[in-house]
């Protein structure tokens, strides 16, 4: 299991030599494990073994606050900016001892998953003192600061196994996979921080990309073929899902009753500029799907990042999902440097990085002292819909090499508005996988409050209602 996401990591890295850590929930017993890539092999050095498991004490967490194991997680990590880190050394003493290396063991005392149906037990609630939130219950304030002390203990713990890595092996590559390595604001830390000079993350670091790893690892390791290191990496922009010609998506528009209307592609790009800077929410579908939990420009919700009212919109309109869930930015990476706090590629939105000092508004004191999701109504930057409460956001960086039509989408909405930045997220609604096909894209578009839909050279404007066919997540 761990092999595979170590092979997913280096083997699809630009990287002949590399230090790999991968750090997930559980598999086959291994739950963290560090290994050495060199050219077409893999060997793996250290093992932490279940129970103690990161990604388990993440997840337990997870339960506690209420929100689904092994989805919910992504959630956690967006609460925590709205709290205070107070239950940090709790966590750090009670739960959890890890030394220098990083290495680390859990205290059993409080879990229930290795013998018991439940992830936590009686003693770990009366610790925080209090019960574990009902799913869809409303989050007080112990909530987000439950959420943002175990985001703060999980970095502190990732940086102490980084920094032992670094300073044992002095390379300057880092290679990563495992569900926890999508934590993307433990990744921003680490880039941070500086240490190495190049990090790659799989972007379906979760256990999905353990299939990609497990072909690569028999391709390299076992029949011993010889690896081609690209510049970039082997990923092709994680666009290696289906994709359809016109025709494919007419015939299923068609199928629906769709009511469409077929414009050259550049045309398609300037319609949809306008329809974007006008503050319309779009349904963007082209070319190949993404491979990972990520949109990243070919199934994707598209909208203007300059607007104050899109994230609340787009969660509560479009998404169906919690009002306090951030959104990324896409941005072209030529203009990365001049709106975040940020140098390299982040192709995969898999770092954590600030919106600039100059494209930031302060909040007052009156509104620092705002209950957390209060803080959401607040203009804190230029871009305020991809602006998170703590003035951070996960990046995309959008390459004209890997998607040149995103690309020319969005310097298209630049001429126009000034602006190379985009909202993007998954084309979904909560509990609903992100969309395959034109007929998928379509349903999705029926049942949301989305303004406009664009299937490869086609774009539709229609009046939808939405009807509850999944659980919610």
């Amino acid at each position: 299991h761990h092999l595979s996401h170590a092979a997913s990591a280096f083997f699809s890295s630009p990287y002949e030599e590399a230090i790999i850590l991968t750090l997930d929930g559980v598999g086959e017993w291994a739950t963290t494990t560090v290994s050495l890539g060199k050219n077409n092999k893999i060997n793996i050095l250290k093992e932490i073994h279940f129970p103690h498991s990161l990604g388990l004490l993440y997840s337990a967490f997870t339960y506690f606050l209420g929100f689904k194991v092994n989805s919910g997680e992504y959630k956690v990590m967006g609460l925590a900016p709205y709290g205070e880190p107070r239950f940090k050394n709790i966590i750090l003493d009670k739960l959890i001892d890890v030394k220098e290396d990083g290495s680390f063991r859990l205290n059993m005392d409080y879990f229930n998953y290795a013998t018991g149906l439940t992830m936590t037990n009686n003693k770990f609630a009366k610790l925080f003192n209090m019960k574990r939130r009902e799913p869809e219950n409303d989050l007080s304030q112990i909530h987000m600061d439950i959420a943002a002390s175990i985001q703060a203990a999980t970095e502190e713990i990732v940086l102490k196994i980084t920094r032992f890595l670094f300073k044992e092996f002095k390379l300057p590559n880092l290679c990563m996979a495992g569900g926890v390595a999508l934590n993307c604001v433990a990744n921003g830390k680490i880039l941070k921080e500086g240490l190495f000079k190049n990090i790659w993350i799989q972007p379906a670091s979760g256990d999905a990309g353990g299939a990609l790893g497990a072909a690569q690892a028999f391709y390299y390791q076992e029949l011993d073929n010889k690896r081609k290191i690209l510049k970039t990496d082997s990923m092709n922009g994680s666009y290696l899902g289906p994709q359809f010609t016109d025709d494919q998506v007419e015939n299923e528009l068609k199928s629906c009753g769709a009511n469409y209307k077929k414009l050259t592609s550049d045309q398609i790009i300037k319609d949809t500029a306008k329809a974007l800077a006008e503050e319309k929410a779009v349904g963007w579908f082209q070319g190949r799907m993404e491979f990972g939990p990520r949109s990243l420009g070919n199934r994707s919700i598209i909208a203007d990042s300059r607007s104050e009212k899109m994230q609340k919109n787009l969660n509560l309109k479009v998404k169906y999902r919690e009002s306090f869930r951030p959104f990324a930015p896409a941005v072209l990476f030529e203009k990365v440097s001049e709106w975040f706090e940020i140098n390299s590629e982040s192709p995969y939105m898999l770092f954590v990085a600030d919106v600039k000092k100059s494209k930031q508004i302060q909040m007052t004191n009156e509104q620092r002292n705002l209950f957390g999701i209060d803080k959401l109504n607040i203009r804190r930057s230029s871009i305020p819909s991809v602006t998170h409460v703590d003035y951070s956001a996960r990046i995309q960086t959008v390459h004209k090499e890997t998607n040149p039509m995103f690309h020319k989408l969005i310097e298209e909405f630049e001429r126009i508005t000034k602006y190379p930045v985009l909202v993007n997220t998954s084309f979904n609604v909560r509990g609903e996988p992100i969309v395959c096909s034109a007929i998928d894209a379509f349903n999705c578009f029926m049942g949301t409050d989305l303004d406009v839909l664009v299937c490869n050279n086609f774009i539709l404007n229609l009046l939808k209602d939405y009807r509850n066919k999944y659980e919610l997540d």
